[in-house]
């Protein structure tokens, strides 16, 4: 199989791009293609294709359309929307993306729902920091959390969640640019933008990760952190919890019925609202990248 990439980075270690990397490291090595010299037998657009339709199948590799009306979210989800209607497969990164999408472009007539995996390989031989392991052995228990931060994370809800249920001798690990919100406490460090590696180390040193952004669709750095042992702590909204696992702990907040979000942050967490998961979820790459090549097939072959 021969495949066109659109609308990818492969250099950028954003969301979407990092997937792509570690999907096209894993399908390259299953015989996949990505070679513009032949022709293609399936393109796989990551959110949105800009290029004139032609007769190769398209598939559109959906994670997010923008819902927050104090944007032009008609103007901005218009090529995202010709995309999944143009497209002959659709695959979402949860079921949330999923009726998401549903309920704003209609439903698509070829789809499924794969989770992001975790790259196992990676995560066997990443260069261990032993510089950041030995700056927080003292501490009993060590928490995370990681993002790009903007108000939808909730850095300060992380941050205030860590403060009201944390041990004596714990600390928190905050990772990640744009900080948005700061406590100065002894207890609680901010260290920036971490290269893979040194992010690996702070999930396998950390006993928690906190992830409770509102509506988010699959966080690759939930995905990771689990793999690596943390137990997940996140909000109930969005698609988190899929992906969180069955020791996660679920921080309950209302429904969402999909309509269009008026407020530029998002609504306050009651922490004494909580309850276990039972979402099981466990998805190395090597079955993601299974799941994509069984999906682009049946795509080429029409659907079938």
């Amino acid at each position: 199989m021969n495949i066109k990439l659109e609308n990818v980075n492969l250099k950028s270690n954003s969301g979407p791009n990092y997937f792509a990397r570690k999907l096209v490291d894993y399908l390259m090595m299953k015989g996949v293609t990505f070679n513009d010299k032949i022709s293609y037998d399936v393109k796989l657009a990551f959110i949105e294709s800009f290029a004139a339709k032609d007769n190769t199948p398209m598939v559109q590799r959906l994670d997010g359309i923008y819902f927050n009306s104090n944007f032009n979210c008609k103007q901005m989800n218009y090529n995202i929307q010709k995309t999944y209607e143009n497209s002959n497969g659709v695959i979402f990164q949860t079921h949330f993306n999923k009726e998401l999408t549903f309920n704003w472009f209609g439903k698509h007539s070829n789809y499924t729902v794969i989770n992001n995996g975790y790259d196992k390989i990676k995560l066997l031989n990443f260069k261990f920091n032993k510089s950041i392991s030995e700056n927080f052995k003292n501490y009993d228990n060590i928490w995370a959390c990681a993002a790009s931060w903007h108000p939808y994370k909730r850095l300060k809800e992380n941050i205030n969640f860590f403060i009201d249920h944390a041990g004596e001798n714990d600390c928190l690990l905050v990772c990640g640019s744009s900080v948005d919100y700061t406590v100065e406490q002894d207890n609680i460090y901010y260290l920036g933008n971490l290269n893979l590696d040194d992010l690996y180390t702070v999930y396998e040193i950390s006993k928690y990760f906190l992830h409770l952004a509102y509506l988010d669709h699959c966080p690759n750095v939930v995905v990771d952190a689990k793999a690596k042992g943390c137990q997940i702590i996140c909000s109930s909204s969005g698609g988190t919890k899929e992906i969180a696992g069955l020791d996660a702990t679920i921080v309950l907040e209302d429904d969402w019925d999909f309509s269009f979000i008026n407020n530029s942050a998002p609504p306050p967490l009651d922490f004494t609202q909580q309850t276990n998961n039972n979402h099981e979820s466990s998805q190395s790459m090597s079955k993601t990248t299974k799941l994509y090549q069984e999906f682009l097939r049946k795509t080429i072959k029409g659907g079938e």
